[in-house]
């Protein structure tokens, strides 16, 4: 169980916005797994907390226990991913990445090794052209990481196998097929 007030770092993998002027983040820790977390006043113009929770930014928090979620008190940017939301097919790619983490993990399930590897593979597409390959391989390693795949077993299609897990069809595996289909 969480302490009262705690502190991570983590990375946002969705948000959506709640009330008039709050919004609620759906970020990996490195120390608590995936969280729900309020962030109160965020959408007021000028909030200082505003440009630091953008999704796939990787940020230090401290966050307080709450009745329902808990409140993101203090926020301090450590990446924010700026190059790569200059590139329209790699930030298709990124909200795959965000999107497959969020619905194959449970809440507070603490687990280093993926936090690590959502963290290597924004960096990776950051760099490399070869999206198709580089979202294979998140895939695999995801699976594999979490037990849901043998790993030396070959995966000859990694979006069903993970749509198998899932148990339903994720939006952002068919947004990011069409526009990596547009580029080749």
């Amino acid at each position: 169980m969480k302490p009262r007030n705690y502190s991570s770092e983590g990375v946002v993998l969705a948000r959506r916005n709640f009330g008039e002027a709050d919004r609620i983040l759906v970020v990996f820790s490195k120390h608590f797994g995936k969280l729900s977390l309020l962030a109160k006043g965020v959408r007021k113009p000028k909030s200082k907390k505003r440009g630091h929770i953008e999704i796939f930014s990787q940020f230090r928090f401290s966050a307080n226990r709450g009745k329902g979620l808990d409140i993101i008190t203090e926020v301090e940017i450590i990446n924010s991913q700026q190059n790569l939301r200059k590139d329209l097919k790699k930030v298709a790619v990124c909200y795959f990445l965000m999107e497959a983490v969020a619905k194959v993990t449970h809440d507070e399930e603490r687990n280093l090794n993926l936090y690590q590897l959502i963290i290597d593979s924004i960096n990776k597409l950051q760099e490399t052209n070869n999206l198709k390959g580089l979202r294979k391989d998140y895939i695999y390693k995801l699976l594999t990481s979490l037990g849901y795949w043998p790993i030396e077993k070959v995966m000859s299609d990694p979006d069903k196998e993970l749509e198998k897990v899932i148990e339903r069809k994720l939006y952002s595996i068919r947004v990011g097929r069409k526009i990596l289909e547009k580029a080749s």
